[in-house]
């Protein structure tokens, strides 16, 4: 009798039912990795033991280090951001406003005129600017922060900038990672300085998620507002990493080419875009044996 699995089983041409998977972050973050966290599981478990600290030096929406410290896949998670207005809700949620913000998010009449008057305010503090912030991502076509992005305008069932404007379930979220904060630890900064002052340590996992600019792609370019990466840095950073790492990618050749290079392992994997299209992406390590 063949011997059971100790962890579930996953194809790479499967998709992941993202509804099946707590959502934690309070961002709709374009590029989110919510169809990942599965397989991020699959990942985690398969360590003994556990990570010290889990790194994730792009976060961007946090999806990734969030559901390492909720569901303790990790002793500690370290969160790393450059993007200012992204940054200052990280710093809001895990520093002592937490309450504050929720607050405010689910006391503010959302209308055209009251979105465009927080548009125009001017030197904000940093919970405000964490306000607007979450503001603008939910408002914004795809929750893109980035400059040019236009606002909903129809929405769904006709809710025009409201589609996606839910209050309680915001504050909820904040209020669920306000309470397993001690877990996390968050830095304002750039994600490869904290990989090179991390690199050394072998009871440390990475899980990178960079902007997608690789091999010529724009995607990141009109997606993030920090887009700029030096890639061929990146993987040679990764290559001198002594604990372990699980890096995702735009699937295209360059990337393909750079895996190599470095001798990495690489899985495509089938996942779905917010449009419902079916696509592929890159997942690239040392060794994937544990997704096959």
């Amino acid at each position: 009798m063949p011997q059971a699995t100790l962890f579930p089983e996953f194809k790479t041409d499967n998709i992941v039912n993202v509804a099946s998977v707590p959502m934690r972050s309070p961002f709709r973050y374009p590029g989110g990795k919510t169809w990942l966290i599965p397989r991020l599981r699959e990942w985690l478990w398969s360590r003994s033991p556990k990570p010290a600290i889990l790194i994730e030096p792009f976060a961007g929406g946090g999806i990734v280090g969030l559901t390492a410290a909720f569901e303790k896949l990790s002793d500690t998670v370290i969160m790393v951001e450059i993007d200012d207005q992204v940054a200052a809700v990280w710093k809001a949620i895990l520093g002592d406003e937490a309450e504050w913000l929720a607050n405010r998010i689910l006391n503010f009449n959302l209308t055209p005129e009251s979105f465009q008057n927080e548009l125009a305010r001017e030197n904000l503090s940093c919970r405000e600017e964490a306000f607007r912030t979450i503001l603008r991502n939910r408002v914004n076509h795809g929750g893109i922060l980035a400059p040019g992005s236009g606002i909903i305008k129809n929405g769904e069932n006709g809710k025009g900038i409201q589609s996606r404007w839910y209050p309680e379930t915001l504050r909820k979220r904040i209020l669920d990672i306000d309470y397993i904060k001690d877990k996390v630890q968050f830095i304002h900064g750039d994600g490869l300085d904290v990989m090179r002052a991390h690199q050394h340590l072998e009871d440390i996992v990475f899980f990178i998620d960079p902007p997608y600019t690789a091999a010529g792609k724009k995607a990141g370019r009109r997606l993030y507002s920090c887009n700029e990466l030096d890639h061929e840095e990146l993987f040679s950073l990764a290559e001198n990493i002594k604990g372990d790492f699980l890096m995702t990618y735009d699937n295209a050749q360059g990337v393909l080419d750079l895996a190599h290079q470095h001798q990495f392992d690489t899985e495509v994997i089938s996942m779905k875009n917010t449009h419902h299209t079916k696509m592929t992406e890159l997942l690239i390590g040392r060794d994937l044996s544990w997704l096959r």
